[in-house]
Protein backbone atom coordinates (compact mmCIF):
# COMPACT_ATOMS: atom_id res chain seq x y z
CA UNK A 1 0.00 0.00 0.00
CA UNK A 2 1.06 3.51 -1.08
CA UNK A 3 2.14 5.79 2.44
CA UNK A 4 -0.34 9.17 1.90
CA UNK A 5 3.05 10.77 1.86
CA UNK A 6 4.40 9.20 -0.81
CA UNK A 7 0.87 9.30 -2.48
CA UNK A 8 1.18 13.16 -2.20
CA UNK A 9 4.34 13.32 -3.79
CA UNK A 10 3.18 11.45 -6.55
CA UNK A 11 0.59 13.98 -7.33
CA UNK A 12 2.71 16.77 -7.00
CA UNK A 13 5.22 15.30 -9.19
CA UNK A 14 2.08 14.21 -11.68
CA UNK A 15 1.29 17.63 -11.61
CA UNK A 16 4.55 19.78 -11.70
CA UNK A 17 5.10 17.66 -14.90
CA UNK A 18 1.59 18.37 -16.24
CA UNK A 19 2.15 22.17 -15.77
CA UNK A 20 5.64 21.94 -17.13
CA UNK A 21 4.40 20.50 -20.38
CA UNK A 22 1.53 23.00 -20.42
CA UNK A 23 3.90 26.05 -20.56
CA UNK A 24 6.22 24.46 -22.71
CA UNK A 25 2.87 24.75 -25.29
CA UNK A 26 2.67 28.30 -24.34
CA UNK A 27 6.16 29.41 -24.57
CA UNK A 28 6.83 30.09 -28.46
CA UNK A 29 4.05 31.66 -30.64
CA UNK A 30 5.18 30.08 -33.33
CA UNK A 31 4.36 26.74 -31.79
CA UNK A 32 0.85 27.19 -32.51
CA UNK A 33 0.25 26.41 -36.43
CA UNK A 34 -1.00 28.88 -38.75
CA UNK A 35 -2.18 28.80 -42.04
CA UNK A 36 -0.58 32.01 -43.71
CA UNK A 37 -2.76 34.17 -46.27
CA UNK A 38 -1.36 34.23 -50.10
CA UNK A 39 0.18 37.52 -51.05
CA UNK A 40 2.15 39.11 -53.63
CA UNK A 41 6.16 38.72 -53.37
CA UNK A 42 7.18 42.10 -54.03
CA UNK A 43 10.03 41.60 -52.83
CA UNK A 44 11.17 39.78 -55.79
CA UNK A 45 10.00 42.90 -57.94
CA UNK A 46 13.36 44.55 -56.67
CA UNK A 47 16.92 44.22 -56.77
CA UNK A 48 19.39 43.31 -54.01
CA UNK A 49 22.43 45.22 -53.91
CA UNK A 50 25.83 44.28 -52.13
CA UNK A 51 26.20 45.60 -48.66
CA UNK A 52 29.32 47.44 -49.44
CA UNK A 53 27.67 49.55 -51.89
CA UNK A 54 24.43 50.33 -49.99
CA UNK A 55 26.17 51.34 -46.56
CA UNK A 56 28.65 52.24 -43.99
CA UNK A 57 29.78 51.18 -40.79
CA UNK A 58 27.61 53.24 -38.31
CA UNK A 59 29.42 52.22 -34.90
CA UNK A 60 30.88 49.07 -33.60
CA UNK A 61 32.75 48.21 -36.57
CA UNK A 62 34.81 45.59 -35.32
CA UNK A 63 31.84 43.23 -34.68
CA UNK A 64 30.57 43.93 -38.61
CA UNK A 65 31.54 41.24 -40.92
CA UNK A 66 30.32 42.12 -44.53
CA UNK A 67 30.88 39.63 -47.39
CA UNK A 68 28.69 40.81 -50.45
CA UNK A 69 25.04 40.71 -50.10
CA UNK A 70 25.69 39.09 -46.55
CA UNK A 71 26.44 40.54 -43.41
CA UNK A 72 26.61 39.36 -39.69
CA UNK A 73 26.51 42.18 -37.01
CA UNK A 74 27.20 41.09 -33.54
CA UNK A 75 26.18 42.19 -29.95
CA UNK A 76 29.33 41.28 -27.20
CA UNK A 77 30.32 42.96 -23.86
CA UNK A 78 31.97 45.45 -26.02
CA UNK A 79 29.16 46.67 -28.66
CA UNK A 80 26.69 46.72 -30.58
CA UNK A 81 26.92 46.84 -34.44
CA UNK A 82 25.21 48.99 -36.78
CA UNK A 83 25.08 50.17 -40.69
CA UNK A 84 23.56 53.04 -42.09
CA UNK A 85 22.51 53.86 -46.11
CA UNK A 86 25.53 55.97 -47.99
CA UNK A 87 22.09 57.70 -49.36
CA UNK A 88 19.41 59.67 -47.91
CA UNK A 89 16.34 58.66 -49.19
CA UNK A 90 13.06 60.27 -49.80
CA UNK A 91 9.94 57.74 -50.07
CA UNK A 92 11.09 54.30 -51.11
CA UNK A 93 11.01 50.68 -50.85
CA UNK A 94 13.49 48.87 -48.65
CA UNK A 95 13.43 45.60 -47.57
CA UNK A 96 16.02 42.84 -46.00
CA UNK A 97 16.13 39.27 -45.17
CA UNK A 98 16.92 38.67 -41.53
CA UNK A 99 17.76 35.77 -39.52
CA UNK A 100 17.99 36.56 -35.42
CA UNK A 101 20.04 35.75 -32.97
CA UNK A 102 18.79 32.10 -31.07
CA UNK A 103 18.44 31.22 -27.44
CA UNK A 104 17.96 33.64 -24.59
CA UNK A 105 18.14 37.01 -26.13
CA UNK A 106 16.21 39.02 -23.44
CA UNK A 107 16.88 42.98 -24.07
CA UNK A 108 18.35 42.16 -27.49
CA UNK A 109 16.92 44.72 -29.92
CA UNK A 110 17.81 43.77 -33.94
CA UNK A 111 16.52 47.33 -35.68
CA UNK A 112 15.92 47.93 -39.40
CA UNK A 113 14.17 51.45 -39.69
CA UNK A 114 14.86 54.68 -41.41
CA UNK A 115 15.85 57.65 -39.16
CA UNK A 116 16.88 61.28 -39.82
CA UNK A 117 17.96 62.16 -36.16
CA UNK A 118 21.37 63.00 -36.96
CA UNK A 119 19.87 65.59 -39.28
CA UNK A 120 16.98 67.14 -37.28
CA UNK A 121 18.35 66.19 -33.44
CA UNK A 122 15.33 68.51 -32.18
CA UNK A 123 12.45 67.66 -35.08
CA UNK A 124 13.44 64.41 -36.68
CA UNK A 125 11.57 61.68 -38.69
CA UNK A 126 11.55 57.67 -37.85
CA UNK A 127 9.94 54.32 -39.26
CA UNK A 128 10.92 51.17 -37.23
CA UNK A 129 10.95 47.96 -37.47
CA UNK A 130 12.26 46.62 -34.13
CA UNK A 131 12.72 43.38 -32.98
CA UNK A 132 12.99 42.26 -29.45
CA UNK A 133 14.55 39.62 -27.79
CA UNK A 134 13.00 36.78 -26.22
CA UNK A 135 13.11 36.03 -22.69
CA UNK A 136 12.74 32.34 -20.87
CA UNK A 137 9.05 32.25 -21.10
CA UNK A 138 8.87 34.49 -24.19
CA UNK A 139 9.37 34.65 -28.03
CA UNK A 140 11.36 37.32 -29.92
CA UNK A 141 8.53 40.14 -30.98
CA UNK A 142 8.02 42.70 -33.94
CA UNK A 143 7.32 46.42 -32.61
CA UNK A 144 6.54 48.94 -35.26
CA UNK A 145 6.72 52.85 -34.99
CA UNK A 146 6.17 56.37 -36.36
CA UNK A 147 7.68 59.32 -35.60
CA UNK A 148 7.04 62.62 -37.20
CA UNK A 149 8.57 65.88 -36.32
CA UNK A 150 10.57 64.91 -33.15
CA UNK A 151 6.90 63.90 -31.73
CA UNK A 152 8.58 61.66 -29.27
CA UNK A 153 5.79 62.18 -26.68
CA UNK A 154 3.35 60.13 -28.95
CA UNK A 155 4.68 56.84 -29.45
CA UNK A 156 2.44 54.85 -32.20
CA UNK A 157 3.98 51.40 -31.30
CA UNK A 158 1.97 48.34 -32.48
CA UNK A 159 3.31 45.25 -31.27
CA UNK A 160 3.12 41.47 -32.62
CA UNK A 161 3.82 38.08 -31.92
CA UNK A 162 5.50 35.92 -35.10
CA UNK A 163 4.20 33.25 -36.53
CA UNK A 164 7.14 31.41 -37.50
CA UNK A 165 10.73 31.53 -35.51
CA UNK A 166 12.60 33.88 -36.72
CA UNK A 167 16.30 32.70 -35.42
CA UNK A 168 15.89 29.57 -37.60
CA UNK A 169 15.93 31.07 -41.02
CA UNK A 170 15.94 34.28 -42.93
CA UNK A 171 12.82 36.06 -43.22
CA UNK A 172 11.84 39.06 -45.18
CA UNK A 173 11.44 42.87 -43.07
CA UNK A 174 10.51 45.27 -45.41
CA UNK A 175 8.74 49.27 -45.32
CA UNK A 176 7.49 51.41 -47.89
CA UNK A 177 7.18 54.80 -47.75
CA UNK A 178 5.65 57.12 -49.97
CA UNK A 179 3.55 59.98 -50.71
CA UNK A 180 0.11 57.82 -49.85
CA UNK A 181 0.90 55.44 -47.20
CA UNK A 182 3.66 53.37 -44.92
CA UNK A 183 3.44 49.48 -44.72
CA UNK A 184 5.44 47.58 -42.41
CA UNK A 185 5.36 43.48 -44.13
CA UNK A 186 6.88 40.96 -42.60
CA UNK A 187 7.47 38.25 -45.40
CA UNK A 188 5.46 40.26 -47.54
CA UNK A 189 2.02 40.32 -45.65
CA UNK A 190 1.44 43.91 -44.57
CA UNK A 191 1.18 43.63 -40.46
CA UNK A 192 0.19 47.26 -40.74
CA UNK A 193 -0.77 50.32 -42.49
CA UNK A 194 -0.07 54.11 -41.61
CA UNK A 195 -2.07 56.06 -44.12
CA UNK A 196 -1.08 59.93 -45.28
CA UNK A 197 -4.61 61.32 -44.57
CA UNK A 198 -6.85 63.05 -42.16
CA UNK A 199 -5.88 62.76 -38.81
CA UNK A 200 -2.40 61.16 -39.63
CA UNK A 201 -1.19 63.94 -41.70
CA UNK A 202 0.67 65.67 -39.14
CA UNK A 203 2.09 62.32 -37.91
CA UNK A 204 3.45 61.61 -41.06
CA UNK A 205 7.23 61.36 -41.79
CA UNK A 206 8.59 64.13 -44.71
CA UNK A 207 11.98 64.56 -44.83
CA UNK A 208 14.58 62.57 -46.20
CA UNK A 209 15.83 59.46 -43.96
CA UNK A 210 18.36 57.49 -43.86
CA UNK A 211 18.01 53.56 -43.72
CA UNK A 212 19.73 51.80 -40.72
CA UNK A 213 20.16 47.73 -39.36
CA UNK A 214 20.92 47.58 -36.46
CA UNK A 215 21.76 45.24 -33.22
CA UNK A 216 22.21 46.97 -29.47
CA UNK A 217 21.47 46.35 -25.88
CA UNK A 218 17.96 47.34 -25.26
CA UNK A 219 18.29 46.29 -21.76
CA UNK A 220 16.59 49.36 -19.98
CA UNK A 221 13.25 49.12 -21.74
CA UNK A 222 13.27 46.26 -24.91
CA UNK A 223 12.23 42.99 -22.73
CA UNK A 224 8.95 43.99 -20.40
CA UNK A 225 9.92 47.71 -19.49
CA UNK A 226 13.69 46.79 -18.43
CA UNK A 227 12.24 43.77 -16.52
CA UNK A 228 14.84 41.11 -18.31
CA UNK A 229 18.28 42.56 -19.06
CA UNK A 230 20.59 41.00 -21.50
CA UNK A 231 22.93 37.87 -19.81
CA UNK A 232 26.19 38.13 -21.88
CA UNK A 233 26.96 34.81 -20.48
CA UNK A 234 24.55 33.93 -23.13
CA UNK A 235 26.54 35.73 -25.83
CA UNK A 236 27.80 36.46 -28.69
CA UNK A 237 23.86 38.02 -29.91
CA UNK A 238 24.81 37.54 -33.91
CA UNK A 239 22.12 38.92 -36.55
CA UNK A 240 22.54 37.80 -40.14
CA UNK A 241 21.83 40.35 -42.51
CA UNK A 242 20.66 39.55 -46.27
CA UNK A 243 19.68 40.58 -49.61
CA UNK A 244 19.10 44.19 -49.00
CA UNK A 245 16.73 45.56 -51.19
CA UNK A 246 16.76 49.95 -51.58
CA UNK A 247 14.77 51.46 -54.45
CA UNK A 248 13.63 55.13 -54.00
CA UNK A 249 14.38 58.71 -54.08
CA UNK A 250 17.95 58.89 -53.16
CA UNK A 251 19.54 62.13 -52.11
CA UNK A 252 23.17 62.38 -51.79
CA UNK A 253 24.86 65.70 -50.46
CA UNK A 254 21.68 67.43 -51.57
CA UNK A 255 21.68 65.81 -55.02
CA UNK A 256 19.38 63.21 -56.05
CA UNK A 257 20.24 60.13 -57.87
CA UNK A 258 19.10 57.57 -60.27
CA UNK A 259 17.25 57.62 -63.47
CA UNK A 260 15.56 60.84 -63.17
CA UNK A 261 14.81 63.77 -60.89
CA UNK A 262 13.35 62.81 -57.04
CA UNK A 263 11.94 65.69 -56.10
CA UNK A 264 10.26 69.26 -57.52
CA UNK A 265 11.71 72.79 -56.70
CA UNK A 266 10.03 73.05 -53.87
CA UNK A 267 10.96 70.18 -52.33
CA UNK A 268 7.98 67.91 -52.73
CA UNK A 269 8.28 64.77 -54.57
CA UNK A 270 7.73 63.95 -57.90
CA UNK A 271 5.72 61.14 -59.74
CA UNK A 272 8.94 59.83 -60.76
CA UNK A 273 9.25 58.18 -57.02
CA UNK A 274 9.69 54.48 -58.06
CA UNK A 275 7.18 53.52 -55.36
CA UNK A 276 4.30 56.28 -55.93
CA UNK A 277 2.78 54.92 -58.83
CA UNK A 278 -0.57 53.34 -58.83
CA UNK A 279 1.09 50.03 -57.67
CA UNK A 280 2.11 51.20 -54.52
CA UNK A 281 -1.31 53.86 -53.54
CA UNK A 282 -2.91 51.32 -51.91
CA UNK A 283 -3.10 47.75 -50.71
CA UNK A 284 -4.60 45.08 -52.97
CA UNK A 285 -7.56 42.84 -52.06
CA UNK A 286 -5.23 40.21 -50.90
CA UNK A 287 -2.66 42.29 -49.13
CA UNK A 288 -5.87 44.01 -47.26
CA UNK A 289 -6.60 40.03 -46.06
CA UNK A 290 -3.78 39.37 -45.12
CA UNK A 291 -2.97 42.46 -42.40
CA UNK A 292 -6.50 42.16 -41.23
CA UNK A 293 -5.31 38.44 -40.64
CA UNK A 294 -2.12 39.19 -38.73
CA UNK A 295 -3.90 42.26 -36.76
CA UNK A 296 -6.45 39.77 -35.47
CA UNK A 297 -4.26 36.61 -35.02
CA UNK A 298 -0.63 38.87 -34.22
CA UNK A 299 -1.46 42.07 -32.83
CA UNK A 300 -0.96 41.96 -29.07
CA UNK A 301 -0.43 45.82 -28.19
CA UNK A 302 -1.80 49.01 -29.93
CA UNK A 303 -1.19 52.77 -28.36
CA UNK A 304 -4.50 53.53 -29.69
CA UNK A 305 -6.23 51.05 -27.25
CA UNK A 306 -3.76 51.71 -24.79
CA UNK A 307 -6.25 54.21 -22.41
CA UNK A 308 -3.94 54.04 -19.37
CA UNK A 309 -1.35 55.61 -20.90
CA UNK A 310 -2.62 58.50 -22.64
CA UNK A 311 -5.47 60.70 -20.88
CA UNK A 312 -6.24 62.17 -24.86
CA UNK A 313 -6.01 59.95 -27.29
CA UNK A 314 -3.38 60.80 -30.07
CA UNK A 315 -6.20 62.22 -33.15
CA UNK A 316 -5.82 59.82 -35.46
CA UNK A 317 -7.01 56.90 -33.07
Amino acid sequence: MVSLKNYNIKILWETTVVFFLCSLSLVSSHSRRFTTPSVTRITDQFSKIAIENGFSKRFGAHNILVNGSLAKLTLDKSSGAGLVSKNKYHYGFFSARLKLPAGFASGVVVAFYLSNAEDYPKNHDEIDIELLGRSRRDDWTIQTNVYANGSLKTGREEKFYFWFDPTQAYHDYTLIWNSHHIVFLVDNIPVREFPNRGAFTSAYPSKPMSLYVTVWDGSDWATHGGKYPVNYKYGPFVASVADVKLTGCSINNGTSTGSGPCTKSGGSVSSLDPVDGQDFATLSKNQITAMDWARRKLMFYSYCSDKSRYKVMPAEC
